[in-house]
């Protein structure tokens, strides 16, 4: 019966130390030495492989052609006629407008350059379209400069920022005071 070889990346010496690999037809020769301080080299460390520019854009291109498509749907299709888009569930259950009530109507205005009447059916859904260009505008600029484009994280207490404007802006367009940010 015949001893059972080691696999080619288990490294062993000369004569079955460390330096050197037995394997199928290559018993005890040792590895280049580019080839081991690769191998020692942990994958964090190792430098990220080159893309090219197209391939670096491709996410950032292919999110904006999302949100053009998406924009010139609305565009051409008015929110404010009825029976183009469904009521929204909470304004139809409760009679509360949610913070997105109004949103495809703004959409409809900003895809027509009318800030004005966008800004009049959500300005929070304005703010967040301008938040979003801003955001884009960085990943492009990263992406095609070959920088990671991760960039920082929100972290918890950004989140809760965002959910409390979004409560405090609920609120105050369903009270009598807040009756200009009604859609």
């Amino acid at each position: 019966m015949r001893p059972h070889n080691r696999h080619v990346s288990e490294p062993v010496a000369p004569g079955g130390g460390p330096g050197s690999v037995s394997g199928p037809g290559r018993p005890g020769t040792s590895w280049p030495a580019a080839a081991r301080r690769a191998a020692a080299r942990p994958a964090a460390a190792r430098p990220p492989a080159r893309r090219g520019p197209v391939r670096r854009l491709a996410a950032p291109l292919g999110a904006m052609a999302a949100v053009v498509a998406s924009f010139a749907l609305v565009g051409l299709v008015d929110p404010n006629e009825p029976g183009h888009y469904p009521a929204c569930p909470l304004l139809a259950l409760t009679g509360i407008y949610c913070p997105a009530c109004g949103g495809l109507r703004s959409a409809h205005a900003v895809a027509h350059g009318d800030l004005a009447t966008a800004a009049g059916a959500n300005v929070l859904a304005v703010a967040g379209y301008a938040a979003f260009a801003l955001f884009w505008a960085a990943w492009t600029v990263r992406a095609a400069r070959g920088l990671p484009t991760a960039g920082p994280r929100p972290g918890a207490a950004h989140w809760w920022v965002l959910a409390g404007l979004l409560l405090v802006f609920t609120a105050v367009r369903n009270l009598p005071v807040g009756e200009g940010l009604t859609p």
